[in-house]
This record gives C-alpha cells, structure tokens and sequence, in this order.
C-alpha cells in the first residue's frame, strides 16, 4: 500500500521534498545573512507542479487565496497582488500553451475528438460561440486598439495584459471547467472561506470602535484597501448564499456551515458601512422579485429606461431637493441611509462627482476611442474645477479611478468601450434568467439565478465604483461570469418558457 502510495504521488512527493532542502536552505541563509527572498522559490515550484498536475486545483488556490492578497511593489512602477497575480500569469501562460499544444494535435491528426475531460482545457465552440465569450472578446480587441492610441500606451498595456490574465483563467479554463457543477461550488467556496476569514479578522476590528467611522473603514486593510471593495465583495457573495442554504447538496452539518457564512457575510456588509453595497443588494431583491413576478428582461431594459429617463426630465427639481439634505457618513444605520442621497456636505459623494465630471471633460477631448485603458487616474487631475472640489480632494488628482464600472470604460476607451461593457452585462443577466427560466434540472435553475443575481449586485454597484482592475472582485465576478455560461451551455432546456 505504501509502494501504490508512492506510485501515484510522486510529483507531490518530490515538490516536498524539494520545499524541505530549500526550507534548510533559507533557515540557513536567514541565519548568516537575514535573507528570505530564496523562500519564494519552493513555492514557485510547488504552484508550477499544481497548474502542470492539477490544473483545477489550482484554479480552486488563486479563489481561496485572492482575499488574502495584498498588493506590493516589486519593480519600480509595477505593482502586483501577492502572490495570486504572479499565479495568475503562470496560469495564463500554462493555458495558453495547452490550447497551443491540443491545435496541433488536431491539426496532427493525432485526436479525431476533444477529449471529454476538463483536463482539456481548450474551451469547446460552444463556449467560444456565446454571445457572452463574444462580446467578452470584442471588449478585450478594442482595449488592445484603443491601448494603441493611448495618452499613456505603457500604462495601458500593462492594463490591458492584466484584463486578459484576469480573463483567461476565471473565465475562458473555468467556463470548461464548471462544465461539473461541482467545481463550481467548490470554487464558490474556496473563494466564501477566505473571504469568511478576513470577515472574521475585520470584525474583531470592529468591536471597540464603532463610534470611529474613519476606524471602521480602515479594519479590512491590509486585505482590502477600501471598505467599499470589501463591501463590494460581500455583497457579491450574498445571492450565491442563499442558494447554497436550500440547496439538495447542502444537508447536515455543510447546511449549518452555509447558514453560519451567510450570518457572517451580513454582518460584514453591514460593518462595511458600504452604501452602494446595502443598495446593490436591495436592488438584487427587487429585480428577483420581477423575475418571479414573471417579467421578460426586455421589460425590465424598458422599466430602466423609463426610469432614467424621467430623471434627466426632471432632474432640477431632484437635484434641489437632493441638495437640501446635509446628512453626512455616520456610524449609525438611520445616518448612513440618510447620508446616501446627500450630494451637497458628504465628501464621498461630492468626491465621486467630482470624479464623474472630471471623467467627462476627458471623454469629450476623445469621445471614440477615449484617453486609454487604466490612464484616467494619471489624467483626471489638470480637468478638475475648484468649486467642485471636496475635502478629501487632492490638487495633484492622484486618488485613483473614475469611481464608475460605466464612466470609467467611456472615459478611458470611448462610447464603444461602454457600450460593449453594457452589452457584456446585460447579455450575461439575461442569460441566467433565461437559463432559471428554460433548464429541467431545478438545481441549474436556482444556481443560475443565484449567480445572475450575484453579478446583477455588482452591476449596480459599478455605477457607483469600479473593481475590475483589481484581483479582489475580478475573481469572483468572472468566475461567476463563466458559472452562468457554463449552466447555459451544458444543461438541458425546455423550449416553451424565455427570458
């Protein structure tokens, strides 16, 4: 038995054993010379053994690990989230390689058919055919077209390569992968752990200052730079949740472990005194209550529309009554609520339309292929207007982005750049209703939802900020992206019901 163990974990063995003579190594070299930069070589060895090995653990590593991330400056003017943005480019590379590799055995004529396994990780037509993968595509060309124009190209280039190793992973190898349903909820919860850890960690912050709000935005840090990024996760995991509580593959004690998550991911969205986070999630239940109502998505398009609509109609008069109230953040609930709608002394609304006419001055200047992907928080600084500044603006604008997943995109790589992103979205969401409304396997129905509502949370917290330059939510966001394909393409359907 030894022996067959042995046999069948040799790689796994070997990769220890190397860890250990580079654990001596560096126990020795940090004795003699206080070193430790040798430490991150068996660990590179041992992420390389797991992508060549087992390429879905690994997928399942980067989930668990992306909340712990934090990010460092490894070369002057590049920064990386350690250690899952270095994985990422491995897996990227690794990916592309094995696509590689798989073309020329077809064209070798040494496989007649895709090997039916997700250790082939080539994505299949289907895949690659989806109106979703598509439109995913063309937002990635037009990035690459609008880098070459860029203000700033190296700025954008290095953007851009950062989209694609998010992409390709969470994406394009998971949307094969999660042709099991279950990797997709092992992915879920490799993913809800590490973030249930670092909810636990900002928590115990959190008691003993509830009455610092500044405190309260800081007890996520180093994990998450921002309270609204943590908020923004939370929220997007929150859908997924509920699922997970009434789901058949969920009974006993995995049943008790869902309801302690979902306890727990609701006292971190409400400690994250994230609003835009509280009003995703409210605006998630609505739409869901729509969708049981029996509306078609094109009804709801339409509803949006009528919506935003009479806002610009009477925007005059909701603008006055918005500016007449004067209620700022507030550690208490009542006075946070209050304080979402005042647009004349909170300074993070007033820094967020600052941020949103200074990103209109520059799309202006540019509006078809904009100023470059990932340049407006070098830009936006020279196009800010005094009377518009609040108290947390700077001068030099060196604060970051156009705090919106819509302006931003505008901004940066013009009205096309938007419109694929809308595009993108709203053809993910209306596939995952279609997919509730028309799959015979109730568990693909409820999972389908769940996820689209998932996404649907930071959909509506886009307008408000933007996260997919970042690990933290373009993880989760595009592996649920992929969930949602993938329960489109490989599940059964009726034909008599649509979205």
């Amino acid at each position: 038995m030894f022996k067959d163990f042995i046999a069948r974990n040799k790689g796994l063995l070997a990769a220890i054993a190397v860890t250990v003579v580079f654990i001596v190594a560096e126990a020795l070299v940090f004795y003699w010379k206080g070193g430790f930069v040798i430490t991150l070589v068996p660990l590179a060895l041992l992420v390389v053994w797991l992508f060549v090995v087992r390429f879905e653990t690994g997928l399942l590593l980067m989930a668990l690990l992306t909340p712990f991330s934090i990010n460092m400056a490894l070369l002057p003017g590049m920064e990386l989230s350690m250690p899952v943005e270095p994985m990422m480019i491995l897996f990227t590379v690794m990916f592309f390689f094995r696509v590689l590799v798989s073309k020329r055995a077809e064209v070798g004529g040494r496989r007649s058919e895709p090997i039916p396994s997700t250790s082939n990780l080539q994505p299949p037509a289907t895949i690659m055919r989806h109106p979703v993968t598509l439109l995913l595509l063309a937002s990635i060309a037009w990035m690459v077209i609008t880098s070459c124009t860029s203000r700033l190209p190296w700025v954008s280039a290095k953007y851009t390569l950062a989209r694609v190793w998010f992409v390709v992973p969470f994406f394009f190898a998971a949307a094969q992968i999660f042709r099991n349903r279950t990797r997709i909820r092992q992915f879920y919860w490799a993913y809800a752990i590490g973030l249930g850890i670092v909810i636990l960690i900002a928590t115990s912050k959190t008691l003993g200052n509830f009455s610092d709000l500044q405190t309260l935005h800081r007890v996520m840090r180093p994990f998450y730079n921002d309270h609204t990024a943590y908020g923004c996760a939370i929220a997007l995991m929150l859908p997924a949740s509920v699922h997970f509580i009434f789901s058949h593959s969920h009974r006993g004690w995995r049943r008790v472990l869902t309801l302690l998550l979902f306890a727990g991911l609701c006292i971190g969205l409400f400690f994250s005194y994230c609003r835009a986070a509280w009003i995703s999630v409210v605006g998630a239940i609505g739409v869901y209550v729509l969708i049981r109502m029996g509306m078609k998505v094109k009804w709801m398009v339409v509803l949006f529309g009528i919506g935003v609509g009479a806002f610009f109609m009477y925007q005059s008069d909701v603008l006055y009554k918005l500016g007449k109230n004067h209620q700022d953040s507030s550690y208490t609930l009542a006075d946070q609520v209050k304080s979402i709608s005042n647009i004349s002394t909170d300074a993070s609304n007033l820094e967020r339309l600052n941020r949103w006419a200074s990103a209109m001055r520059l799309w202006k200047e540019s509006p078809v292929v904009g100023i470059g992907p990932g340049t407006y928080q070098f830009l936006y600084g020279s196009y800010q207007k005094s009377y518009q500044l609040s108290t947390i603006s700077t001068n030099a604008g060196d604060l970051g982005n156009a705090h919106s997943e819509y302006i931003g995109p505008m901004t940066e790589q013009g009205l096309p750049g938007v419109l694929l992103v809308a595009a993108l979205f709203l053809t993910t969401f209306a596939t995952g209703v279609r997919v509730y409304r028309t799959a015979r396997d109730s568990e693909v129905r409820h999972m389908a939802i769940a996820f689209t509502l998932s996404l649907l949370t930071y959909y509506i917290h886009g307008v408000f900020n933007n996260f997919l330059d970042t690990d933290k939510l373009s993880v989760p966001f595009w592996a649920f992206t992929a969930a949602v394909v993938a329960l489109d393409v490989y599940s059964e359907k009726n034909t008599h019901n649509s979205a």
